[in-house]
């Protein structure tokens, strides 16, 4: 097994996960990285169809609210994040996709909080994203210089908003990353 897919093998061991989903997610992606040292999207959208992706999750620490962006491409209110690059830590790639996204560089731990597989949707809809969720604290306060490239908005939401919304507006999996959160 190639060094880097082993590093993200032993990640994604460590993971605690919420609900039986996550244990399926986890079970499923634990086989494919062991099958294969092809996890690093080459050749946009799609190639190979099931890729790294790493999402950062930019939480506020005064009232726990969530940062998230309209995007282009997928249609949904997401967190900012992207594509692991070959042999790249995917906790590297957080905090450059943040940088990259928002215009702001913060710390992103080393370890992700939660994991997800999904089919994609929107414009690059038809491949799978394996994709690690880390956790940044940010102020609301944070000046941030949003990619217009990639977005049509950023907002802040609070959790009951995300609850009283229409959960078709958000990737699938938000709200089960939600109750894992601690803060």
């Amino acid at each position: 097994m190639r060094s880097t897919v082993a590093a993200v093998h032993d990640v994604v061991t460590r993971l605690q996960p919420i609900d039986n989903l996550e244990g399926e997610h986890r079970g499923h992606t634990l086989g494919w990285l062991r099958a294969t040292d092809d996890v690093y999207r080459r050749v946009k959208p799609a190639e190979p169809p099931r890729h790294l992706v790493s999402y950062v999750v930019p939480v506020d620490p005064a009232d726990g609210g969530v940062l998230l962006v309209e995007h282009v491409n997928a249609g949904l209110w997401l967190p900012p994040g992207g594509h692991v690059e070959v042999d790249e830590d995917p906790s590297v790639t957080a905090a450059r996709e943040i940088e990259e996204e928002l215009g702001v560089v913060a710390a992103v731990s080393g370890a992700p909080l939660f994991l997800t597989v999904t089919e994609t949707v929107g414009i690059d809809a038809g491949h799978t994203d394996v994709s690690l969720w880390y956790v940044v604290e940010l102020s609301r306060d944070q000046v941030l210089k949003p990619d217009t490239g990639e977005f049509h908005s950023v907002r802040w939401w609070t959790r009951d908003e995300i609850a009283a919304a229409d959960p078709k507006l958000f990737d699938p999996h938000l709200s089960r990353f939600l109750r894992k959160l601690p803060i």
